[in-house]
């Protein structure tokens, strides 16, 4: 599971994310709203922890306006104020769940797992592209095994149809905090997929933009 965990205090966010991180869940922490909404946008989160309270960009004003965007990513909304009034403007701009502060860490996980279980609430594990078919909950290419870097890249590019998936941003969201990973890291996994599409014979390709990254476009 991958979580973005939007959160202004940092000691409060150091321990939440250190907790989260010895359960199995990787988390992307956002210190303002601004990189909040940024990150939320992105096509790669199972579900995203959001603060009402933030710098910059409210945690309300996050959810508004991801959801117009049709950003289906769970939500999990915080905040010190425990009033009802704030629990509904929540829920009413498309907010999936509710924790006041403090909160215990293990409820938090228990959470998480139940919104990332609801089927009617996630995102379909299908992903299509012309005539390719990814399973990300299989990790198959049109029934061909893929690892799992390989099928987080594919998610990234599916999802983001013929628009431009930028390098630097597919090796800071693949490898993370990984100090050595390197830029020829992305060039080497882009060479296996595309040895897999043509082996696949897929109308597909993946096109380099120089200076800027890689997206999906359909052969002439």
């Amino acid at each position: 599971m991958r979580i973005l965990y939007v959160e202004d205090e940092q000691l409060l966010a150091d321990a939440v994310t250190h907790l989260l991180k010895k359960s199995g869940i990787n988390v992307d922490w956002a210190a303002d709203g601004e990189e909040g909404f940024n990150l939320a946008i992105k096509p790669v989160y199972d579900a995203i922890v959001l603060d009402i309270m933030l710098p910059k960009m409210s945690g309300l004003e996050i959810l508004e306006s991801i959801r117009k965007r049709g950003v289906k990513t769970p939500v999990i909304m915080l905040s010190a104020l425990s009033e009802v009034e704030d629990k509904v403007k929540g829920l009413e701009n498309g907010a999936d769940d509710y924790l006041a502060k403090p909160f215990k860490t293990k409820e938090l996980i228990a959470r998480l797992n139940a919104l990332t279980r609801r089927p009617a609430l996630r995102e379909s594990k299908i992903l299509k592209y012309e005539d390719l078919e990814l399973d990300s909950e299989n990790r198959t290419l049109n029934g061909i095994s893929v690892t799992e870097k390989e099928n987080e890249i594919l998610e990234m590019l599916i999802k983001s149809g013929e628009k431009t998936v930028q390098k630097d941003y597919i090796l800071a969201h693949v490898w993370g905090a990984d100090m050595m990973a390197e830029d020829n890291y992305v060039e080497v996994y882009m060479s296996y997929l595309r040895k897999k599409l043509k082996s696949l014979h897929s109308k597909v390709e993946i096109k380099t933009v120089r200076g800027l990254g890689y997206k999906l476009v359909t052969k002439a």
